[in-house]
């Protein structure tokens, strides 16, 4: 099993200056040869992968401040590009939205470069992470990292914090205890979640909760010079308030997922078109912020590390407007009805608890056929 373990790093000024120069060469490499490929393209000559490493041996003898980085950062440059072409024609082939590979800016707050482990020149101590060019690099290191070590990619955040990710194979994942139980989970602003077994996990809103902080420091932001050292240092407060929120909501979302998993055998969920629901500009905004779609990616891989199941009940099937008996209420549709009364069958029903049971039906009804 394949798993990476992100740190955060605290390097000195020389190292740091390192980092920086190898944020650079990559950018360049990059964009470099996106416009080989381009006037290549335009002349009819084909031009690869291959083709882009054998002339970036001509590109460092000509430029040799293209030396000093990591070689194999400049390789990983190299294949990030053909990666995005690869995407380009991946969704031409598939009718989509192609998105043709685009030159990277110097003024992107969010950088990052990859670089191979060869012969163990990246390895994980107690409070250090030997790194390629940089050497032991102070770090905060939570957890033991097992497996092979196969590459390690820095990054820095908009807030100008640096992590590195150390990306690790044949990793052995210790499973839980199997309890074979089932269950159903309706997805919600109100609450984050509702089980079928009337669990309910609390929406903490950490955005609405940050948002006028968030936007003092935005309306600051919006009055200074662009380009001056005040706005740079008013961009960053921003940066670290929008990044807070963003660890607040993912800190929960894995407890609340883990919990999942732990619990129950069987998970049966709704397949949600989130973006064709964040285009209603009244709950745009609450659905971002529950990250229904990151519950729903950490379920799927937490699920296959523990051989549990996850199944998807389709977007359309009524789930909050069927009741027990089998009948259709379609003034359940308002979401302002939190509590129904059946007219066929006069039971009371609590909206999401019921929609929770009715995926969980469903869901079992699809793993049986």
């Amino acid at each position: 099993m394949d798993k990476a373990y992100k740190f955060r790093i605290y390097p000195t000024r020389n190292q740091e200056l390192q980092i920086i120069k190898t944020f650079g060469c990559c950018r360049f490499v990059f964009n470099h040869f996106l416009h080989e490929r381009i006037s290549a393209y335009n002349n009819g000559i084909p031009l690869n992968y291959n083709s882009c490493s054998s002339s970036m041996t001509m590109l460092k003898a000509g430029l040799p401040w293209l030396r000093e980085p990591d070689a194999t950062a400049l390789q990983s440059s190299l294949k990030d590009l053909d990666q995005a072409y690869q995407n380009f024609y991946r969704r031409v082939k598939n009718g989509e939205k192609p998105g043709f590979p685009k030159f990277k800016s110097k003024r992107n707050n969010r950088k990052s470069y990859k670089s191979k482990c060869v012969n163990g020149n990246i390895q994980v101590a107690d409070k250090h992470i030997k790194l390629p060019k940089l050497g032991l690099v102070k770090a905060a290191v939570s957890k033991q990292v097992e497996g092979r070590v196969l590459n390690a990619t820095i990054s820095q955040s908009p807030s100008g914090k640096y992590y590195a990710s150390i990306c690790c194979t044949e990793v052995p994942i210790i499973k839980v205890k199997p309890t074979g139980a089932v269950v159903g989970i309706d997805f919600g602003i109100k609450a984050l979640a509702v089980t079928s077994d009337n669990v309910e996990f609390e929406n903490n809103q950490y955005l609405k909760n940050s948002a006028e902080k968030l936007a003092r420091a935005q309306r600051s932001l919006s009055r200074k010079a662009k380009g001056s050292r005040n706005r740079d240092k008013a961009r960053i407060k921003v940066a670290r308030i929008q990044e807070r929120i963003a660890d607040q909501r993912l800190d929960s979302i894995h407890k609340m997922t883990t919990q999942m998993i732990r619990g129950y055998g069987i998970i049966c969920i709704e397949d949600l078109n989130i973006a064709g629901m964040v285009r209603n500009r009244k709950l745009a905004k609450h659905i971002s912020d529950a990250s229904w779609g990151e519950i729903t990616r950490q379920l799927h891989y937490k699920a296959l590390w523990q051989g549990n199941m996850i199944v998807e009940v389709g977007r359309f099937y009524p789930s909050s407007q069927l009741c027990g008996c089998g009948y259709k209420n379609t003034d359940v549709k308002d979401l302002k009805v939190r509590v129904w009364v059946c007219p066929s069958c006069k039971a009371t029903n609590d909206r999401d608890a019921n929609a929770a049971q009715n995926i969980l039906n469903e869901g079992l009804r699809l793993l049986a056929s």
